[in-house]
Formats: structure tokens, C-alpha cells, sequence
């Protein structure tokens, strides 16, 4: 696979504003886009990945211009193999100023070990589904979020910010549809805990506009829209049409992985997450401020999709270059 130097179209490099009409509407001016890849996207993939490899690319990632780039996982070996190189990870990236390194962890001990290794902000990660919860963390929602207060507590002790995930909000591989009340209440307990940040995942990526609009006006009775993002995967295609929606709606946050690349352990079919380079491509369009520099992003995409000898999920990248 070639490394060749991608051409953007000319419209998509300068950030310039959109029109008054566009203006007057609800979109946010800047969006903080959280790269998943090195955690969301590598945890799926079925050979390991070299630990080199996943700190070239945290680093590649780091120089693109994004904020927040999600490390590793701070999980069991025996249920995410993948992970299994953590504290390497984290003990060998170049952390710069100014970006947020954030790790998952489950558990009291995933929290323990991961503030040994260096990390400075962490991620818990829930659902709205009762029988994903169990897949995934095997245990019920109730009991996970029992688990989440001693990760919590152990957070504010140590001044560590919390980040919440919510899995399966428009769909469940096992229950199939998620009340949008459900997704509601699950999201209100996590933010009551004291996450600063809730990230709605549609896990299946089964989503549409129109239910991700229903998810989100519920939601947004129980927390406030600036604490709030979206993470969305592309099975069905409908990823952008959604984040669009979420846009309109206030949401500034959106969570996108380097590639595409991803899935989950758990959830049999789904694809990757959106591709960073997709969201960005699509935000700058919009006028949007991102601070990503796109063609850098794109460099890094490369590489992964060169390290795993596969073509790249991301529709910008294809285009641009043909991978």
C-alpha cells in the first residue's frame, strides 16, 4: 500500500466562514473531536498490533492539531487482549502540552493501575442495555454503575477528570431498540456521579436522524447539551447524517476514529467508528473550527492502514488518494 501524497480538493483547506443564513442556525462555531482509534479502533482487530506501532500513531495523531486522543484500555488481558500492552503505551508516548491522553478503565483496578502508568484522565464505560452491560463488563447496569462509584471516588481523591460512555443508545445487538428514556436515566446517573463528559455511542452504528434526534431530546432534559457527545458508527452508512443532526441540536463534542477502523468485542457486525478524517472533512466544510490539520490526519491513517496491510474506511482518504 502506498504512502502517496493525497490532493484535497482547494474548498476544504481554508477555514472560512459560512453564510449569514448557515450562521444564524445552531451550529457550533468550534467541536473538540476526540480520536478513538488507538483504543475503540485497535481493540478489535484480531492479530496484535505492535506496541511501537500504536505509539507511532498516538504520536502521529498528537501532531495533527487534535485535543483529546484516547490511548489504550486499562482492561483485563483476558477480555480485551489487544489492551494487554497498556502501561508500555502510555510509559512510551511523547505526551504533548496541551493534549489530553485519556485511558478506559472498568474498574477500580483498571483506575489504579492506569494513574500508576501515568494517565491523567480516565474514561468509564456503561450502557443502556442490560444484556450488552453483561457481554461487556459482565455485570448489570446497576451493578456497573456500583463499580463506577469507587472509580470515581478514587478520581476525585487523586483530581483525575471521569469521562462517561454510554453504549448502545439508538440500538443493541441483543435487546435491539433502546428507549430514549433509558438512554436518558442511564446518562443523568453518570453525570450525577460527576463525569464531565457524557459520550452517547451508538455501538451498532443502526442509528438514523430522526432516532438520534429522539435519543437527544431526551437526553438534554437530564443533561446539559454542553456536556454532551456523540460517537457514532458507520454499519448503516447514517454516522454523519447523525452527527450532523447532533450539531444542530448543540452538541460540540464527537468522538471519530483515525481510518475508520474499529468495531466492538461485543457486538458482532458493527463497523468502525466514523473516520476521523470524514468528520473533519465534513466540519471544516461546514466552517466549523476543529484545530485538525486534515492532510496530517490523513498521514496517519496511512500509516495505521499500512501497519495492518488493510485499505482505509475513510471515504476522504479514498478519494483523495485512492488507498
Amino acid at each position: 500500500m502506498a504512502a502517496a501524497r493525497r490532493l484535497l480538493p482547494r474548498w476544504t483547506v481554508p477555514l472560512r466562514p459560512v453564510s449569514a443564513a448557515a450562521a444564524s442556525g445552531a451550529l457550533p462555531k468550534r467541536v473538540k473531536v476526540v480520536e478513538v482509534g488507538p483504543r475503540d479502533g485497535l481493540q478489535n482487530e484480531k492479530s496484535v498490533v505492535p506496541t511501537p506501532v500504536k505509539i507511532s500513531l498516538i504520536n502521529m495523531l498528537a501532531e495533527t492539531g487534535l485535543q483529546v486522543i484516547e490511548a489504550t484500555s486499562f482492561v483485563s488481558p483476558k477480555w480485551v487482549p489487544q489492551m494487554a500492552d497498556h502501561t508500555q503505551v502510555m510509559q512510551g508516548i511523547t505526551q504533548l502540552p496541551g493534549v489530553s491522553y485519556p485511558v478506559l478503565t472498568p474498574n477500580l483496578k483498571g483506575f489504579q493501575a492506569a494513574v500508576a502508568a501515568g494517565a491523567k484522565e480516565v474514561s468509564i464505560f456503561g450502557a443502556a442495555s442490560e444484556l450488552f452491560t453483561k457481554k461487556n463488563i459482565n455485570c448489570s447496569i446497576d451493578e456497573s454503575l456500583e463499580r463506577f462509584s469507587e472509580v470515581m471516588a478514587a478520581a476525585r481523591a487523586a483530581d483525575v477528570p471521569v469521562r462517561g460512555y454510554v453504549s448502545c443508545v439508538l440500538g443493541c445487538p441483543y435487546e435491539g431498540k433502546i428507549s430514549a428514556a433509558k438512554v436518558a436515566e442511564v446518562s443523568k446517573k453518570m453525570y450525577s456521579m460527576g463525569c464531565y463528559e457524557i459520550s452517547l455511542g451508538d455501538t451498532i452504528g443502526i442509528g438514523t436522524p430522526g432516532s438520534m434526534k429522539e435519543m437527544l431530546t431526551a437526553v438534554m432534559k437530564e443533561v446539559p447539551v454542553g456536556a454532551l457527545a456523540v460517537h457514532c458508527h458507520d454499519t448503516y452508512g447514517q454516522a454523519l447524517a447523525n452527527i450532523l443532526v447532533a450539531l444542530q441540536m448543540g452538541v460540540s463534542v464527537v468522538d471519530a476514529s483515525v481510518a475508520g477502523l474499529g468495531g466492538c468485542p461485543y457486538a458482532q457486525g458493527a463497523s468502525g467508528n466514523v473516520a476521523t478524517e470524514d468528520l473533519v472533512y465534513m466540519l471544516h466544510g461546514l466552517g466549523i473550527h476543529t484545530g485538525v490539520d486534515l492532510q496530517k490526519l490523513m498521514d496517519a491513517g496511512t500509516f495505521i492502514c499500512n501497519a495492518l496491510n488493510r485499505r482505509t474506511n475513510s471515504k476522504v482518504s479514498q478519494a483523495s488518494c485512492r488507498l
